[in-house]
């Protein structure tokens, strides 16, 4: 018995109860379900469902069955509005559209990466169209996969609307290959881009003609990185100013952007077999290049996970910090943020290196937010990411073996003040809280056999760093106190207070010491910190110690700055 042929539709409502309308259709369910979720996720939508249709070969009817559904739910009920039965394309210039453009490159992704194009260059070059039409299956299963949903949607026949679609190509077809033969077609290579662009700027087709003449003058590219560096030539030769320079660029902008916007062309711009995390800084670095590199020259940890870009990157970030090509930067940014929010790892098998890349990402896409995402979004993206870092997989491979408890419990305070949102915070700090009541964690910070000070510090940092970690009072204050009393537990083994006191050492570096101690600097905040401010306070009272502060003025700044943090000034 032959097996129903089966595809997948994606259908969206723009607003809450409004009606269901046909996005796109596609033989791929993965593409169908990434396709619904970006639309939700950048908002351009209110809702969106996948359904599978599959279609009985004997009856010739679809089955359809919803195998996901996203966003807003139609809480309202509303008077349906008439569904319109438009067709999507009527004339050839509605191909060139933006709408129209996606949806050829989702259709004829495999033939478009195959031959290293895009749509625009499709559109725009009679070579490829050729080519396309000598392959024979290829244009008709794209129109096959794009009539199946519309004939559903506008209640027609499948072949009445496969014919219109074949009319529509081939008149398409023969308008782009007869400007061709005519040589109506502009060279902007022999003419000059400027020139050209001067010349067709009142022409009624002015955005085709010279679109025609920006997929001839890249056609020569060897690879996606070398196209990039001619669309960024022609933008160098546009017009300097008035309505020539703006159609230059916006035409120069379609295939830049779809160049940018596939993973091929960006793989060829960034360089290939990147991990996620370092392409997103790539991509971060491209969108935000003013931005990133003020972050860069002040702040080490955005430096640190920034990657070097190649020299065709490194023009193009300048471009797009112009207003010129507003609509890649914000692609680029959109993109970032998908990702972000997305289920991948940034860096599998280096969860340290996954907080500092996603800590350096958050600065320089903060410092960016405002004029091409909202910042709302950003912080939701991170928010979303922070949650990833709180699971029990990713802990459990980012402490990795062979560590102390103390070591792992200042791995986890990094984690705490690096991951984003109220409650991503919480559980990292259980996280923080589980190790630090552990037996092992009192046995490291009481082992004699290392540094009684060094564990001290370690015990004091730790305080500082989750008393400062945005939490609450409620989850933070116990776990400082446990680290108080381990402090004054290892403080009384070594007797560190009192063999300062006491050292052979002259008295104001004993009372610094101990000032250190008594603040929280040295030591946690507790029994440890208390013994040492008694200590210095029977120290500060001493005549021969106000003597020797009062021959050294430094010393005494010093002095009265740890006095005043420990709370002795009177």
């Amino acid at each position: 018995m032959e097996r129903p042929k089966v595809h997948y539709e994606v259908f969206v409502r723009k607003t809450v109860g409004s009606g269901w309308t046909l996005e796109m259709a596609t033989e791929s369910r993965a593409q169908a379900v990434a396709v619904a979720e970006e639309l939700v996720a950048e908002r351009r939508v209110a809702s969106a469902r996948v359904t599978k249709e599959s279609m009985d070969p004997e009856t010739n009817e679809f089955q359809s069955v919803v195998i996901q559904a996203l966003g807003l739910p139609d809480t309202a009920k509303v008077k349906k509005a008439p569904e319109r039965n438009d067709p999507l394309c009527v004339t050839p210039q509605d191909l060139y559209t933006v709408h129209a453009r996606e949806r050829i490159g989702r259709l004829l992704d495999g033939w478009l990466a195959r031959n290293h194009a895009t749509p625009f260059e499709l559109l725009h070059r009679a070579d490829l169209v050729e080519r396309l039409e000598a392959s024979g299956v290829e244009l008709q299963h794209a129109i096959q996969k794009i009539a199946v949903p519309e004939s559903q949607a506008r209640g027609v026949s499948i072949h009445e609307v496969m014919r219109a679609f074949q009319g529509l190509v081939e008149r398409a077809i023969e308008r782009l290959l007869g400007d061709a033969r005519r040589g109506d077609l502009p060279n902007v290579d022999k003419e000059g881009f400027a020139a050209a662009a001067e010349r067709i700027s009142h022409a009624p087709e002015r955005a085709y003609l010279l679109g025609a003449g920006v997929a001839a003058s890249i056609a020569p590219a060897r690879n996606w990185s070398e196209k990039v560096t001619r669309l960024l030539d022609l933008a160098d030769a546009a017009p300097l100013a008035g309505p020539p320079r703006g159609l230059a660029l916006q035409t120069i902008e379609q295939p830049l952007a779809e160049i940018i916007g596939s993973s091929a062309g960006l793989d060829g711009l960034i360089g290939k077999d990147l991990d996620l995390g370092v392409r997103l800084a790539a991509m971060t670095r491209l969108a935000a290049h003013d931005a990133v590199e003020a972050l860069i020259r002040v702040e080490p940890s955005v430096a640190k996970i920034m990657p070097e870009l190649s020299e065709p990157a490194q023009r193009l970030a300048k471009w797009l910090a112009t207003e010129d090509f507003r609509a890649v930067r914000g692609a680029i940014t959109k993109r970032v943020l998908k990702e972000l929010n997305g289920p991948r790892r940034l860096k599998p098998s280096d969860g340290a290196g996954e907080i500092d890349l996603l800590r350096g990402l958050a600065m320089s896409l903060t410092a960016a937010a405002g004029d091409l995402v909202p910042l709302d979004d950003v912080h939701q993206a991170f928010v979303n990411r922070s949650k990833m870092l709180v699971t029990g997989d990713f802990v459990e491979a980012y402490l990795g073996k062979g560590q102390g408890s103390l070591q792992e419990a200042e791995a986890l305070m990094w984690l705490v003040e690096n991951v984003i949102g109220s409650a991503n915070k919480r559980q990292a700090v259980r996280w923080l809280s589980a190790v630090v009541a552990s037996l092992a964690f009192e046995k490291d910070a009481r082992n004699p056999a290392t540094s009684a000070a060094q564990r001290l510090f370690v015990l004091a940092k730790l305080h500082r760093g989750v008393g400062r970690g945005g939490l609450p009072p409620e989850d933070y204050v116990p776990i400082q106190q446990k680290l108080g009393d381990l402090g004054g537990l290892a403080e009384a083994d070594a007797k560190v207070t009192q063999g300062l006191a006491r050292a052979n050492a002259p008295v104001t570096t004993r009372l610094t010491l101990l000032l250190k101690l008594a603040c929280g600097e040295a030591a946690p905040l507790g029994p440890a910190a208390d013994r040492a401010k008694a200590e210095a306070l029977k120290l500060v009272r001493l005549d021969d110690t106000r003597a020797e502060l009062a021959r050294s003025p430094e010393r005494m700044a010093e002095v009265r700055t740890l006095i005043q943090a420990a709370g002795l000034a009177a």
